[in-house]
């Protein structure tokens, strides 16, 4: 994996403070292969599962995504980052590339 403690610690500070405690974040893409190098950072973020009453509104889950990505480029810099933000029973091929490839970071 091609990112350092502190990379790692800072994108799981973003994703709990932008999705809330218990929020999970898989690293997937090009930086899972140490033989490759450059390459943005793709991210899939799982939020705590909710009950189907509770469910996040598509405008609140844009916003967390948002702050998600400006608090990483206040830690990390200026860097191409890939956040998808996986929703309840996601049938996205980019969500199932990740859980099938991606380290978990948080």
């Amino acid at each position: 994996m091609r990112l350092n403690d502190d990379q790692i610690q800072a994108i799981c500070q973003a994703a709990t403070a932008a999705f809330g405690q218990g929020t999970s974040v898989l690293l997937f893409g090009s930086r899972v292969d140490d033989a490759k190098r450059g390459g943005d950072i793709d991210l899939l973020v799982c939020p705590q599962p909710r009950s189907a009453a509770d469910a996040a509104e598509p405008q609140q889950v844009l916003m967390q995504k948002i702050k998600m990505l400006t608090l990483l480029e206040r830690y990390l810099g200026e860097r191409k980052i890939d956040l998808v933000v996986e929703q309840a029973q996601d049938p996205r091929p980019i969500v199932e590339v990740a859980y099938k490839t991606g380290i978990k970071l948080q």
